[in-house]
């Protein structure tokens, strides 16, 4: 594990292997961990970047919202620290987010972008609506609310099969500091549409959905893939691709890697 400051907050990640620069940035509830598989496959051939992002993992919280463009800006300054030019970023949900607000704020620094049961799009009326709630919630009862949104993020016939797996997700969600919670659930419902990247980007872009993903409505978003050259990939369950689908979704990022 490796730090750096942010505007005097610390930020954590990690650096493993030589090559092209790949930068993993994970989702709300999750941390670096969650690449630990991927990681020793990825940098045998690559240079792999995983980061904690605010308020999440070993990385410091900023303030009271941590907007997409600050985890952006806090994604950046590891990349500074570490002289990386250019990187292919991996974005798991909001890492997504983040993936595609540090796309806008630093272009000359994308080689490719890879969306992970993630979107374009900024939030709906009512998603702005359950961001408000899961506000309330999270304060009410901290331990709950972990329980039930882990749980929800998995297609219904994989909760039996992936007990384990699910509740140690569950715990390193249990890490994440109630600010760090509070402050990404307020960022990414003020996170702006982002759509005009998908078109006008000219770097390789692919995006992961799950077919029965429980918080990313499937059909509402491949719209916004049409009339661009993004590559879209379909698992058949949930939104946590990369433990309900993790040996074809291995395969499918390594290709994508040697592609660019």
């Amino acid at each position: 594990m490796k730090q750096t400051q942010f505007k005097n907050t610390q930020i954590s990640y990690s650096d493993t292997g030589k090559g092209n620069a790949i930068v993993l940035l994970h989702g709300f509830l999750e941390n670096k961990g969650m690449w630990d598989f991927y990681i020793p496959l990825f940098s045998k051939k690559n240079r792999v970047i995983a980061i904690d992002l605010l308020g999440h993992g070993e990385s410091e919280c900023l303030g009271y919202v941590h907007t997409m463009e600050d985890h952006a800006d806090a994604v950046h300054a590891v990349l500074s620290e570490l002289r990386i030019r250019k990187a292919i970023f991996v974005g798991h949900s909001m890492g997504g987010y983040v993936s595609l607000a540090f796309a806008e704020l630093y272009p000359e620094n994308i080689k490719g972008l890879v969306l992970l049961n993630s979107t374009a799009s900024a939030d709906s009326k009512e998603r702005k609506i359950n961001r408000d709630r899961a506000v309330k919630a999270v304060k009410q009862s901290f331990t709950n609310f972990i329980s039930l949104s882990i749980g929800n993020l998995f297609s219904e016939n994989n909760r039996d099969r992936l007990s384990v797996e699910i509740e140690n997700v569950k715990k390193e969600a249990l890490k994440t500091p109630l600010q760090g919670i509070v402050a990404s659930l307020e960022g990414m419902k003020i996170r702006l549409d982002r759509e005009v990247l998908l078109h006008l980007t000219p770097y390789p872009k692919l995006m992961v959905l799950g077919e029965k993903d429980p918080v990313l409505p499937y059909e509402e978003t491949i719209e916004q893939l049409e009339n661009t050259k993004v590559e879209l990939v379909t698992f058949p369950d949930g939104h946590m691709s990369y433990i309900e689908n993790q040996e074809q979704l291995l395969i499918l990022l390594m290709n994508f890697f040697k592609k660019i």
